[in-house]
């Protein structure tokens, strides 16, 4: 169970480096932020709800099983889908809501068929995933519902945002 924690912590502090080092480029080049409160608060979210299903797994005294083979598996979709969206969206892709100058409206890949990719067949999956693998039931019951307030006021923004950038959206 820990190696699965570890495992997954370390592909999001990967994808993590990613996404500061196109923050870094895009805002060089005159890119703005949105919603940066709602960022951060995301931020703590992710963070808090890695921690509460990771502490209930261990208060659980949890070892692998079935659960945790189902959640691992919705987990690995979660991550494979990210890599997907980081594939279409390339160096725009960041954890911030930034939009550059030359922003490019990404119409290809998963975002041919889904409004959202990153949120819903990446966030959502892993940390439900996430969740089961780490038996977290109550961490998914309460802290999902939770989480999904800052990521829903997250899509409004980065709606707004597009309609604002691009006339086709």
């Amino acid at each position: 169970m820990i190696l699965i924690a570890l495992a997954a912590i370390a592909f999001r502090l990967a994808t993590l480096v990613v996404s500061v080092s196109n923050e870094k480029r895009l805002k060089a080049a005159g890119a703005v932020e949105f919603g940066a409160g709602n960022t951060r608060l995301l931020a703590i979210a992710h963070t808090v709800f890695y921690l509460a299903a990771i502490a209930e797994g261990v208060l659980r005294g949890s070892s692998f099983n079935g659960i945790s083979a189902a959640g691992l598996a919705i987990y690995a979709f979660g991550a494979v889908a990210l890599l997907l969206v980081l594939r279409d969206i390339g160096p725009q892709w960041t954890v911030k809501l930034i939009v550059s100058p030359g922003h490019r409206l990404v119409a290809t890949g998963l975002y041919r068929h889904v409004r959202h990719p990153n949120y819903v067949l990446n966030i959502l999956p892993e940390l439900i995933g996430f969740a089961l693998a780490m038996h977290g039931f109550a961490t998914l019951l309460v802290g999902l519902p939770l989480y999904c307030i800052p990521l829903w006021r997250r899509v409004r923004q980065e709606e707004e945002a597009m309609r604002e950038k691009f006339d086709a959206y």
